[in-house]
This record gives structure tokens, C-alpha cells and sequence, in this order.
């Protein structure tokens, strides 16, 4: 009976010795909790989309780019919980937060009558400078817990960032329009043909970085895209 309880007790002491507390609140977690406190997770805005139904994320890349559905899991606002989470994952050195997300909305998508059997899943790419600045891609625990549940494969190894840039969210659309170096690329494209790929990301504000990503995807397979992110802002 006691070493069947000892693990629990050793994470016990653990958590008193090393408190681990919410990323939206500071408040201390407690057993079974991760990352948010059950109060913090109750509050966190959810998009509700689907991929049945037409959502305004689908609207933001009509006439731009040829996917067949985009939805997105959280509600981005310039205050609370989903921005806190976010600046940890980002710039905080919290990769667990995109874990966390992506065993949170992978159930929620395997529900999903809308979305079809994924057969890839391609996270947005970072520069290789960027990423060995930060230490890590933080869409990628999102996308590999995805993939996990949606029995899908994880490659980030094709969709390539090839020129470091400046984000595209202080760029308008029509200087955008006026400089279209492309910035990403496929590097290995065998066998991907007739695909149904889910290119995943964090935060999506007017779609560019999706928008090139697809572009460069298009422009290489013929295959089916569909987009899945952390967040969105309204």
C-alpha cells in the first residue's frame, strides 16, 4: 500500500518544495491540474468552430489562398489568460503550453464529423536563426500531440522558412501584394501528392504567415489543406 502511494507522495513534497502555479492567474496548481488552474481553464474563451460550418476565419482568406477549411481553438484578446499563455510558450521558454493546448483541442478534432482523416500535419516553419535564438519551434508540441491523436504523421522537415523577415502583421496587405519574394518553401515533396495536410500555428491576426505557407504548399502538391491554430484574434 505504501509504495503504491509513494510516487504521489514524492510528487506531493515536490509541489510543496517547488509550487507550480497558473499560467493565467499565479494561483498554485494542485494535483491533476497542469498549466492552468481549474478556475483559469473554466474562463478560457473558445472559438467554438468547427469544421462543418463557415466561421470568420474562413472569411479572412476567401479569394486568397485555395484551402478547403481553416478553424482556430482560442479567442486571442490584448488582456487575459489566452495572451498570458501565448507570452510564456513564446517568450517565456514554456514549450509545455503548446503540449498542453495540443492534448486540449486534438480530442475536440478527433469529435469532429467536419474534418476529414488527416494524413499530415505541417507546422508553420521558423528560420533557423530564429529557432536556435529561441530554442525551439512553439507550434511544434501543438502539432505533435495533434498528430497523436489524430493519427496523423508530424513532418517538419517540408515546409521550409528560407528568408528571415519581419512579421507580417506590420505589413498591410497591399505592400504584401508589391513584394511577394516568397519566403517559405517544400523541400521534400515525394509522395505527397492527394494529401490532407493540417498546417498548424499559434496565433493567426490577418492570416499572412497561413497564406504564404499555403502558397508555397500549392504551388508544389496537389493536395487538400486545411488550418489549425492555437488562437485567433477576433
Amino acid at each position: 500500500m505504501i509504495l503504491t502511494k509513494l510516487p504521489n507522495i514524492i510528487n506531493d513534497l515536490n509541489t510543496v518544495l517547488l509550487p507550480r502555479v497558473c499560467f493565467g492567474c499565479n494561483a498554485r496548481l494542485y494535483r491533476g491540474e497542469q498549466i492552468l488552474c481549474t478556475p483559469c481553464r473554466d474562463q478560457v474563451p473558445l472559438t467554438e468552430f468547427n469544421f462543418s460550418e463557415e466561421n470568420s476565419l474562413d472569411r479572412t482568406f476567401y479569394g486568397r489562398i485555395a484551402i478547403e477549411k481553416a478553424s482556430s481553438f482560442l479567442i486571442f484578446n490584448d488582456i487575459g489568460i489566452v495572451k498570458n499563455l501565448i507570452h510564456y510558450l513564446k517568450y517565456r521558454n514554456q514549450a509545455q503550453i503548446a503540449t498542453f493546448l495540443g492534448d486540449w483541442y486534438g480530442p475536440i478534432l478527433k469529435r469532429d464529423t467536419g474534418l476529414p482523416a488527416i494524413d499530415l500535419i505541417l507546422p508553420v516553419p521558423m528560420h533557423p536563426k530564429k529557432r536556435r535564438k529561441r530554442g525551439y519551434n512553439q507550434v511544434e508540441g501543438f502539432g505533435k500531440r495533434l498528430a497523436h491523436h489524430l493519427n496523423a504523421s508530424y513532418r517538419d522537415d517540408i515546409l521550409i522558412k528560407t528568408t528571415q523577415t519581419q512579421t507580417q502583421t506590420q505589413k498591410s496587405r497591399i505592400f504584401r501584394w508589391q513584394h511577394q519574394t516568397p519566403v517559405f518553401s517544400i523541400e521534400r515533396s515525394d509522395g505527397l501528392s492527394n494529401k490532407k495536410i493540417l498546417l498548424v500555428d499559434d496565433v493567426v491576426t490577418t492570416g499572412a504567415t497561413l497564406e504564404a505557407c499555403a502558397k508555397a504548399i500549392n504551388n508544389e502538391l496537389n493536395a487538400a489543406i486545411y488550418i489549425a491554430t492555437m488562437a485567433m484574434v477576433p
